[in-house]
């Protein structure tokens, strides 16, 4: 516990404060010096892992989470706790991070050792007239629906596989387009393979915030559906041939949104699921198979 700073201009003399009236305070500061309490998962995270920061002890507005010199929305969970969620991402280094934390009565700083990843090279040959894609108004809707931050959480649970066929490209592989390398790129989320048609699914709980469509001008993305989360934690599923659903809508884990396609800059059929945390692309696995809540 931190001592009070104002603690040593006080005296018996000066105060002319009653007896209970000076044990109402001496109970009241040290609770306005507590130590916060913070909490990062996971143990031991590598680049594309999504930290959770669990405050604990809070007393008032929401604490501050600075973390690579950016500060990020802690949420409350309820009974003085606040969680805020920290992407890391492939363009990252790895190496000790300092998170700092701070609820303008306490601060505290943390230290995390950010673990190393190797990421594929793959080389990705696009037919002519896909290799030059891109119009402002898929990238000013895009960029918008990145950025939402909504203080409600619709997920619960872990998130669902959005299609049944096997993973053709992971997250955070490096690649060559038509013979160029792309500088400051990794793949921001996990293809799936499977037929012409098959259906994919809403991965968790949320509203549908974007609906993009190949006829409209999304000649990068194709036919598209984003899915808001909920606190800043988005996904946003590409390529489609059809969709199913519509801007405003609330769907379910398992729902099915559209299907499988290869509309926008794709070779073939497959689905693209990016999961982005804060307006970056994290690794959508752990999300799978541990969850956040």
């Amino acid at each position: 516990m931190r001592p009070f700073r104002g603690w040593p201009s006080f005296g018996w003399p000066l105060l002319g404060l009653s007896a209970l009236g000076f044990v109402i305070l001496l109970a009241t500061l040290p609770l306005a010096a507590q130590a916060l309490d913070v909490r990062i998962t996971p143990a031991q995270p590598v680049l594309g892992d999504t930290l959770a920061v669990e405050v604990v002890g809070v007393a008032g507005t929401a604490p501050s989470v600075v973390f690579n010199q950016k500060t990020y929305p802690a949420y409350p969970l309820g009974n003085g706790r606040y969680r805020a969620l920290l992407p890391t991402t492939p363009l990252d280094s790895a190496g000790r991070k300092t998170v700092e934390v701070s609820d303008g009565l306490s601060q505290r700083q943390l230290s995390v050792q950010l673990g190393g990843r190797s990421f594929r090279t793959q080389r990705i040959w696009l037919p002519p007239g896909k290799e030059d894609l891109g119009s402002d108004y898929e990238f000013d809707l895009v960029d918008a629906f990145k950025a939402l931050q909504t203080p409600e959480k619709f997920w619960n649970g872990p998130f669902r596989r959005p299609a049944e066929g096997g993973v053709t490209s992971e997250f955070g592989v490096l690649r060559y387009y038509n013979g160029v390398f792309a500088d400051d790129y990794y793949h921001r989320g996990v293809d799936y393979g499977g037929g012409m048609g098959a259906p994919v699914v809403a991965p968790a709980a949320g509203r549908v915030a974007l609906v993009g469509r190949e006829a409209d001008g999304f000649e990068i993305h194709g036919n598209t559906v984003g899915i808001d989360h909920g606190q800043g934690v988005l996904s946003i599923l590409i390529h489609l041939s059809r969709i199913n659903v519509q801007e405003g809508q609330m769907v379910q884990p398992g729902q099915v949104i559209g299907a499988i396609g290869s509309t926008g800059a794709s070779t073939g059929p497959h689905l693209h699921w990016g999961l982005y945390v804060n307006g970056a692309a994290v690794d959508p696995v752990p999300w799978r198979y541990d969850g956040f809540e």
